[in-house]
């Protein structure tokens, strides 16, 4: 079922009227609203049902839409820009396979709570719920996937919706929040009034955090022997890098990121202990076992970073924990002191409340933790064996950090024993630096986030970490990239395998490697260069630097490297399943 010209006829009649100079259609509604919320770019992809929005952009020229190459990859890309900006991202897709393709870059986001909106298209109104041509329950397939969803079926509401979509987007525990637009109404028209503000009854979150509780956690942190930082995302995304810079200091307590918080304490700074968790550092993990105050700020306690939880409350300790998100706290893990609340205030308070104190935490008690510390750091987890014969990938990412760490760099990576490397072995001093999908561990993000990023930050170097299993789950945006001349540098740490999958065969599996090897795997010098960008093939570990420079100096080119790393290397510290954060495999060594 599809519009009728004569709706069509209406439509037009009604803009052009120059009595009704707000009388617009849906699609010029929509337009309309994502320039009122200032938004620069939209990923997107076209298809029937979208094709009235698709017109409207058209006609306009202050929103630049990238046309992707796949659905998922329009998600992605708006993604990593929401992650590198802090900016909502925003993507168009179409409906039926248009919204099913998406899912994955939707889940990706609401996983990790990234502030998008996701505009999808649908089969007219009176069509839905008959199986009509590309119809798909929108609503449905993506509610346990998002922050919200809405399906508007009446012009007249378009407007306020989509306000409430970027208000849910940006507030409280960010998220991707859908919005779903029937062909008809994208069609039909009616008076435009974009709202200043929006209130909704039902979502109030909570920003200040609960005086008593911060005061209770003031006590606390002062009269611990054996205190520790642990911050995940939400110190990122709540833009908190500097409170946790300043209560460190004031402190002079340890403090570890994890996976999604890297670079929120810099990682050149000697009270920075290292991501923790499954793969963190033998310092980071024994610390968090064994300190006797924590303190939690925008962290969940997840699987990969306390390991088995009965093993984690073996050891008694005192867990402030606080989030903004008040179903994120005591989920896991038991905590003392709950403080909901949006951590950069929450921190803020917790500062000015310490600088009032009289007291300062046991100077005696600190020194000797820190000694402890020490004697845990001569561990040296990370240290790997060189090579002067087979280049080891994480000798890539070091020479990577050196060439790079002066310079505004951004580092995006797909998933697998690459990131993991990516986020060991590069020094992430900023925030908002190293883009990664951690919640949901999505293949295939790297090359769009670093489009996105490279858009929003243009004069920025921009790399993707990826191996040649991801890279082939999105490459085909090597293409979006030649369009619209966005200059990344794609670094495949190429080992043959699906690395980590490989890894835990070996270690789980009895060595039995069930189609982990990649067996047929393209030139990707060839394909590069087929796309119109630059193919670089290094083999030797003395190559890689030159190689490093010369994808540096063609600042305009899209470059990709392709390199051959020691197919056997493992991602170390690792603890396995089942096993508790102290219970680590340091090396082959341990097996």
């Amino acid at each position: 079922m599809d519009i009728s010209p004569a709706e069509v006829k209406r439509a037009a009649s009604a803009q052009a009227s120059p009595t009704t100079p707000q009388e617009l259609n849906g699609s010029d509604i929509l337009v309309r609203c994502l320039q009122a919320e200032q938004v620069k770019y939209l990923w997107g992809y076209p298809g029937g049902a979208v094709l009235y929005i698709y017109d409207a952009l058209y006609k306009q020229d202050s929103i630049q839409h990238i046309l992707v190459r796949h659905e998922q990859a329009a998600v992605h890309a708006a993604d990593g820009y929401a992650r590198a900006t802090g900016e909502v991202g925003v993507a168009l897709v179409t409906s039926g396979p248009g919204v099913t393709n998406a899912v994955t870059g939707i889940a990706t986001a609401y996983m990790d709570s990234i502030p998008m909106v996701i505009v999808t298209g649908q089969v007219p109104t009176p069509a839905i719920g008959l199986d009509a041509f590309q119809e798909c329950d929108t609503v449905g397939i993506t509610r346990p996937i998002v922050k919200h969803n809405f399906l508007v079926k009446d012009v007249r509401d378009l407007a306020m919706t989509m306000k409430k979509a970027f208000h849910l987007a940006r507030t409280g525990r960010p998220g991707p929040v859908v919005v779903d637009i029937p062909k008809d109404v994208s069609l039909k028209t009616a008076l435009f009034q974009y709202p200043e503000r929006v209130e909704m009854r039902s979502y109030n979150p909570v920003k200040k955090g609960h005086g008593g509780q911060i005061r209770k956690a003031v006590q606390l942190l002062l009269g611990a022997k054996r205190p520790y930082i642990y911050t995940g995302g939400g110190v990122i995304l709540g833009n908190a890098s500097n409170e946790l810079r300043q209560l460190v200091d004031l402190l002079g307590v340890p403090c570890t990121n994890t996976l999604m918080g890297l670079g929120a304490m810099p990682a050149s700074d000697p009270r920075f202990l290292g991501m923790l968790g499954m793969h963190g550092t033998y310092e980071a993990n024994m610390t968090m076992q064994h300190c006797d105050v924590l303190l939690a700020v925008g962290a969940r306690f997840d699987d990969r970073v306390i390991g088995n939880p009965k093993h984690f409350a073996s050891v008694e300790r005192k867990i402030i924990h606080v989030d903004i998100d008040p179903s994120s706290i005591s989920k896991r893990v038991r905590v003392d002191i709950p403080i909901v609340g949006d951590v950069k205030d929450v921190l803020q308070e917790l500062l000015s409340q310490l600088g009032e104190a009289q007291t300062r935490p046991d100077a005696a008690a600190l020194a000797d933790w820190w000694k402890q510390i020490a004697e845990w750091r001569k561990r040296d987890c990370l240290a790997f064996k060189n090579s002067s014969e087979v280049i080891k990938p994480q000798f890539v990412v070091k020479k990577l950090w050196e060439l790079t760490r002066d310079r505004d760099t951004y580092i995006t990576s797909d998933v697998g024993q690459h990131q993991m490397w990516a986020a060991q072995y590069y020094g992430f001093d900023e925030p908002r630096r190293w883009i990664n999908s951690g919640g949901l561990g999505t293949m295939g993000v790297g090359l769009p986030y670093a489009m996105g990023i490279k858009l929003a930050k243009p004069e920025s170097d921009v790399f993707c970490i990826t191996g040649e299993g991801s890279i082939q789950m999105c490459l085909q945006e090597l293409s979006t990239c030649k369009q619209y001349d966005t200059p990344v540098k794609v670094i495949s740490l190429n080992n043959r395998y699906l690395g980590m999958v490989r890894q835990w065969q070996q270690l789980d599996y009895g060595g039995r490697y069930s189609h982990s090897y990649m067996d047929a795997l393209p030139d990707f010098v060839k394909l590069a260069e087929a796309y119109g960008h630059v193919g670089l093939l290094v083999e030797k570990p003395a190559d890689v630097e030159p190689a490093l420079r010369e994808a540096m100096r063609m600042k305009d080119r899209t470059v990709f490297l392709d390199i051959r790393t020691d197919p056997t290397e493992n991602v170390w510290p690792m603890v396995q399943a089942g096993k508790g954060i102290t219970e680590m495999l340091l090396g082959s060594e341990d097996l």
